[in-house]
């Protein structure tokens, strides 16, 4: 309701559509004041002829516009003249008559030079508004191309990366390409699927299920199970959505290259939490670390990658066996991150 009341207000005065019929019915609020006029004056004392005139110019006002306004006042005027201002009947003047319509004059252009800025202040606002909306969504167009082409350019760096591998022979190096082409592929994923042009938090329920069957489905692994417990209220910065993202893709891939190698089905159970930060756990029921194991000396470039991208969002990671068995990976982000 109140913004239906809004719009009328805004597409005030309606004398820009048609003047004739404006024209017209100020005429009609005109008589309508004299004959309210009229009903009162028996129980009006003597001194009040513009007593309903005045309502009806500020009506015409509001509606119409102030060429309307003007008829108004103009026709209000020689109507309480003529019919209320002692001798009724007769367009007589002299000094009385001549200051009561200085103070009549004075009202009525009060009246509708205050109304006519209103209405021009409320115009610029609605043509403000609708400039502000009009730029809005041509921002919001803009950052869906920009990302749209953000992360075509990237799967077509990964798309030569693997072009590139054919034409390698060394195993550590066709390996080393096949990594970075998957990781610029799952960035430029994340980065279309992630990314809000208002710069609001994004849900990360939302993503985690499709974004962990993209990395088994990669893999070529339809025998291992993901579970996932995510707190309904968990949500993240758009400047940590693609770090966060990626640690938990290298955590996934190093879980299916160590817990359930020689093709060995399992479970990874996916844990998000959102209580004082963001906290995330990968969970394994593989065979666990091996004796000695330490994250800073191990030589797996991903986990290297997720240690470092933990530490630009401010936070942590480590792995840890699980007290059910397996291999736990924690990755703790303040709320501050």
């Amino acid at each position: 309701m109140r913004r239906m009341n809004a719009r009328f207000i805004e597409r005030l005065p309606l004398a820009g559509v048609h003047p004739a019929l404006a024209y017209l019915a100020t005429a009609g609020l005109c008589l309508i004041a004299l004959a309210l006029r009229l009903v009162a004056d028996p129980v009006l004392a003597s001194g009040y002829p513009y007593v309903s005139f005045f309502p009806a110019v500020v009506i015409a006002a509001f509606l119409f516009g102030r060429s309307a306004a003007v008829l108004a006042g103009v026709l209000c005027w020689l109507m309480a003249w003529y019919f209320f201002i002692p001798p009724a009947g007769v367009f007589k003047f002299n000094g009385n008559i001549a200051v009561s319509f200085i103070f009549y004059l004075l009202v009525v252009v009060i009246d509708i030079a205050l109304i006519h800025w209103m209405q021009l202040a409320n115009t610029k606002l609605a043509e403000e508004r609708a400039r502000g909306a009009a730029l809005a969504e041509h921002r919001e167009m803009l950052f869906r191309e920009l990302q749209h082409r953000v992360s075509n350019n990237l799967q077509v760096a990964a798309a030569l990366m693997a072009l590139q591998r054919r034409n390698i022979d060394h195993p550590g190096a066709r390996k080393a390409l096949d990594e970075a082409s998957h990781r610029l592929s799952l960035i430029g994923k994340i980065s279309r699927a992630l990314y809000d042009p208002t710069g609001q938090r994004l849900s990360v329920h939302s993503f985690v299920e499709t974004l962990a069957s993209d990395i088994l489905e990669a893999n070529g692994r339809n025998d291992v199970r993901i579970e996932m417990a995510i707190a309904p209220d968990v949500a993240m910065d758009p400047d940590s959505a693609i770090p966060f993202a990626l640690i938990m893709a290298e955590a996934i891939a190093n879980a299916l290259e160590h817990a359930f190698a020689d093709d060995r089905g399992g479970c990874i159970r996916i844990t998000i939490t959102g209580d004082e930060g963001l906290t995330l756990d990968i969970v394994d029921d593989g065979c666990g670390l091996p004796d000695g194991f330490a994250l800073e000396n191990s030589g797996s470039l991903g986990l290297r990658i997720a240690a470092t991208l933990a530490q630009q969002l401010g936070g942590t990671f480590r792995l840890s066996n699980a007290e059910t068995g397996g291999v736990r990976a924690h990755l703790a982000i303040p709320a501050a991150a």
